[in-house]
């Protein structure tokens, strides 16, 4: 699609593609409600602008189910309450789900909290979204190991 240059990928993905998983929080790279994967990378779409991902593979929220199946990241949040208002859910979300591919699956504590940082949520004390990243590693390693 045309959109300006100096059209930021959140509003792209946003008013644009109509996807709005993806949420504008503070436009100024601290918050980390907008995270989207870009070729594979972690990114705060407020602070790309849309047309340096032309030609990237974005995904978004919206593009970790297949149908009716939750991505297991999704399914953990669920499972172990790791959200309260759900404004931050999908940065939340999307971190974890590059984090745990980074690591492959090989994470603790401690690192799932440094990686989030960039991450903020004002209503939790963050302690359901580290045990909901926690538990969807250990089901990617899981699978991975059961299909080596």
């Amino acid at each position: 699609r045309d959109v300006e240059d100096r059209t930021l990928l959140v509003h792209f993905i946003r008013d644009h593609l109509a996807l709005t998983g993806t949420h504008v929080g503070c436009d100024t790279t601290q918050c980390g409600a907008c995270t989207v994967v870009v070729d594979g990378k972690a990114v705060k779409s407020c602070t790309v602008l849309a047309v340096s991902a032309d030609g990237s593979d974005v995904t978004t929220v919206e593009g970790l189910a297949d149908g009716d199946n939750l991505h297991d990241v999704q399914t953990a949040f669920h499972e172990h309450h790791g959200l309260q208002c759900g404004f931050c859910t999908s940065g939340m979300i999307m971190a974890a789900v590059n984090m745990i591919k980074r690591h492959d699956g090989m994470l603790d504590e401690a690192t799932v909290r440094h990686e989030l940082e960039g991450n903020l949520c004002r209503c939790t004390g963050y302690h359901n979204i580290i045990k909901s990243v926690l538990a969807a590693a250990e089901k990617h390693r899981q699978r991975n190991h059961a299909a080596a």
